[in-house]
């Protein structure tokens, strides 16, 4: 039998300031994301500055958009705890959430750069996977979004995890005191990400992906898994929807049964549908949706492989820039550009003095200096 050994948040401390392994997850999921980007971000010419710039606007967009989303949700509780609302480092965030905040931020940091935002979220969307994969780990470490209760046994021999995964899914109940091993969701979406990075390196390198199929993959590929792990959780964020959407959505979950058994306890009285599976059953439709009408409405459109150029009114503008900005050497009198050689030689010593003034005279004024 396995003796339970939860591990501690708290790496290690930086005098009196606690320093949280979730913390150090998430931005090793953001250092590796950003890394993917500038290493296929080369290809295009772009800079690694470029991509520094976007990570120092976009990472605290997507925690202030993955915290509002969370907390949006479960106002009940925040409303009566305010203080508790920018606690991320207890967890609480919502990846959906997260998305939304970073793509606005691209959307406008893309733009200003003269770049269109299908055209660079493609080169983005493996890392954000990556960060995902990455980051779920903060989830383990933390003991939340865990699926419903198994038992040690199935974790061990049939699904073969090793003993500290199992270990740390053996989660107290801090309101009851009870205690039991959890389905780890946390993995299950770690290892769909991944294998779903793989099958994203492969597709940009194919000659038929065109600007913004990436983007669409990407939404399609997570979204189908989202779809089916978030009915493990027992922590999803749900609200009270029609019956026929709750029945629709459970319905769509039911193969999943043969291999996972039920479903996560979600209470009735906080809501029948969770948001997750909703939303991520919206993004496959829609990008399945765009992919097809978008090739049908314009054949000829870019591929993701063609050079990256930038719209023709930022080159405009940025000319302009460049002609008020010039230099005043640039815009000297003619004859002020004109080289030594070719001067008159009016220009030397003896030809600037006085033409009736004789060597003599010339003389007894140096003798006066």
């Amino acid at each position: 039998m396995l003796l339970p050994m939860r591990l501690e948040s708290i790496a290690f401390h930086l005098g009196p300031i606690p320093v949280h392994w979730y913390g150090l997850i998430l931005g090793t999921g953001a250092l590796v994301g950003l890394l993917l980007a500038i290493w296929e971000g080369k290809r295009f010419g772009l800079s690694a500055d470029f991509f520094l710039d976007l990570m120092l606007y976009g990472v605290p967009s997507a925690i202030v958009g993955a915290r509002l989303y969370y907390v949006l949700f479960k106002w009940d509780y925040y409303s009566k705890h305010p203080g508790e609302i920018v606690q991320i480092w207890n967890g609480g965030i919502a990846i959906y959430g997260a998305l939304i905040g970073a793509f606005v931020c691209g959307f406008f940091y893309f733009r200003s750069k003269g770049y269109t935002f299908m055209r660079l979220v493609d080169i983005c969307a493996p890392s954000l996977l990556a960060g995902q994969m990455i980051g779920r780990w903060g989830n383990f470490v933390n003991q939340e979004a865990y699926g419903g209760e198994v038992t040690g046994t199935y974790l061990s021999n049939q699904l073969h995890l090793p003993a500290f995964i199992v270990r740390q899914m053996y989660v107290v109940d801090p309101a009851t005191g009870a205690a039991a091993y959890h389905h780890p969701t946390f993995l299950y979406e770690s290892l769909w990400s991944l294998i779903g990075l793989v099958i994203l390196f492969i597709l940009r390198r194919q000659k038929f992906v065109r600007v913004g199929e990436i983007l669409f993959s990407y939404l399609i590929w997570y979204s189908i898994g989202r779809f089916f792990i978030e009915a493990l959780r027992t922590d999803s964020l749900a609200f009270k929807g029609p019956d026929w959407l709750a029945s629709l959505i459970n319905g769509l979950w039911t193969p999943m049964h043969w291999i996972f058994g039920e479903q996560g306890y979600l209470d009735p009285s906080y809501g029948n549908v969770r948001s997750s599976q909703l939303l991520a059953l919206l993004l496959v439709i829609a990008s399945i949706v765009a992919i097809i009408v978008r090739r049908a409405m314009n054949p000829d459109r870019t591929r993701y492989l063609d050079p990256l150029v930038r719209s023709k009114t930022f080159e405009e503008n940025a000319a302009g820039a460049a002609i008020v900005e010039a230099p005043a050497a640039a815009v000297r009198p003619v004859e002020e550009t004109v080289p030594d050689a070719a001067r008159a030689p009016a220009d030397t010593e003896e030809e600037r003095k006085p033409a009736d003034e004789s060597p003599s005279d010339r003389g007894q004024d140096r003798d006066r200096d």
